[in-house]
């Protein structure tokens, strides 16, 4: 017997997790299934709406004066202005600690490769480290954490000519953690302000890191720090240490494991089960049943079996070639579950000929749908009429060069899920 709901989102990333919430709260009975945990704690916690546009142009100051610019094909010109905007509040109500969304305007926030991003929304603990802001900077790195190499980030900006002096300084971080050591260590270290060995004393460990830096500072109004500046007690530990320092703390976005990102995921997941949507994770779907032109059940494979999981209307939201949710041979690029048609939004292209594109036009390839984010097949139809897609696994858009990825994945997510729910509720 088939687990059933009236909206099914396969995928938990964040067009899935968007496509969920916004389904619940047009009044649907959702559940989202996921074969791994969700990638927002691979990123860097930063949302990027549109930084540049397909032609290089940028960085954009209004990413939404640019979206009646972009090729039709594109999924912001599906959903439209309006609705990106829609999408982005949703966005805004329930992430949490996040800064951006007083203005159209892009902010640029340094990062840990010392290049200057244009991004939409940015945490509030990345909030005093902006570029537009001209007071100077000490970045500080940690002997036992070589994400973030402080010197070179700090002569790459000064080389991107930014309005502010900043140098960069490597210090050992209080207790003397291991070169291994997950950030979830040093984030749980200064949450509970537990106790460090400095020179033979207990101390504890927001003081102790303080007074190393406080050794380095030359007057500098901003200190930026590895994001590892807590978790649950994040805004505590850096308000504790800019009193300390007498300067504005803030973090620098980094790499994966990326703690801004884990932080986002717990907030949406939060907001996703105070929606009443449902959830699992670890089993992946493997294939679907079809009843004439519409998806009747998806196979979900648990401990060897496939369970049968029905609903009324489905978000295909499982991410693109990087994802696997669009899948690459040497000949052929395809959708692995519902074998979708993947294309290129200039017809002429075939995969095959993806080696002679210049500025990654290979990335452009996915799922091309209609105004309501159905796939569509060969000849323009929809593949099924209860199937919307999502996220990455829609062509049309080059995330990296466009610095779009976390945009898309929200706007469409937001508007697969809303259709969704108009779908199954007027059933």
């Amino acid at each position: 017997m088939a687990i059933d709901s009236e909206v099914l989102v396969i995928g938990g990333g964040l067009a899935g997790i968007t496509s969920a919430l916004s389904a619940a709260r047009a009044g649907a009975d959702v559940r989202l299934v996921s074969y791994k945990q969700s990638t927002l704690r691979h990123a860097s916690g930063l949302v990027d709406l549109l930084g540049y546009a397909p032609d290089g142009e940028g960085p954009l100051a209004d990413p939404y004066a640019a979206i009646p610019r972009l090729p039709e094909s594109h999924p912001y010109r599906t959903v439209g202005v309006d609705g990106v905007r829609e999408a982005m509040a949703l966005f805004d109500d329930v992430a949490g600690d996040y800064r951006g969304g007083h203005t159209d305007a892009n902010a640029l926030v340094p990062t840990h490769g010392g290049t200057v991003k244009p991004t939409a929304r940015y945490p509030a603990s990345a909030a005093a480290g902006l570029a537009s802001d001209d007071r100077d900077v000490l970045l500080v790195g940690f002997e036992s954490l070589s994400d973030l190499d402080a010197p070179h980030v700090a002569a790459h900006l000064r080389a991107a000519g930014v309005p502010f002096d900043v140098r960069g300084v490597t210090v050992r971080f209080p207790g003397d953690l291991n070169a291994d050591a997950k950030v979830t260590r040093y984030a749980k270290l200064l949450d509970t302000d537990g106790s460090v060995t400095v020179r033979g004393r207990e101390r504890p460990a927001r003081d102790a890191l303080a007074e190393r830096v406080n050794t380095e500072l030359e007057g500098e109004a901003r200190v930026g720090f590895p994001a590892v500046l807590g978790d649950d007690a994040a805004r505590d530990v850096r308000e504790s240490l800019a009193d300390r320092l007498g300067a504005d703390v803030f973090e620098v976005p980094m790499g994966p494991p990326s703690l801004p990102g884990l932080r986002l995921e717990d907030a949406l997941f939060d907001a996703l089960d105070a929606a009443g949507a449902r959830f699992e994770t670890g089993n992946p779907v493997v294939g679907y049943d079809a009843d004439g032109d519409s998806v009747a059940s998806v196979s979900v494979e648990k401990n060897g079996a496939e369970i049968p999981y029905a609903a009324d209307e489905y978000v295909l939201a499982t991410g693109g070639l990087v994802g696997k949710g669009v899948e690459s041979e040497r000949d052929r690029v395809y959708e692995p579950i519902f074998d979708c048609n993947v294309s290129h939004p200039e017809d002429r292209y075939e995969w095959s000929d993806f080696d002679v594109f210049g500025d990654h036009a290979f990335a452009r390839f996915g799922v091309r749908t209609d105004g309501d984010l159905r796939p569509l097949d060969g000849d323009g139809a929809p593949e099924f009429e209860n199937l919307g897609a999502a996220g990455a696994v829609l062509g049309g858009h080059d995330f990296a060069a466009e610095k779009s990825g976390s945009g898309v994945s929200i706007a469409t997510g937001y508007a697969a899920g809303r259709n969704a729910a108009r779908r199954a509720r007027s059933r």
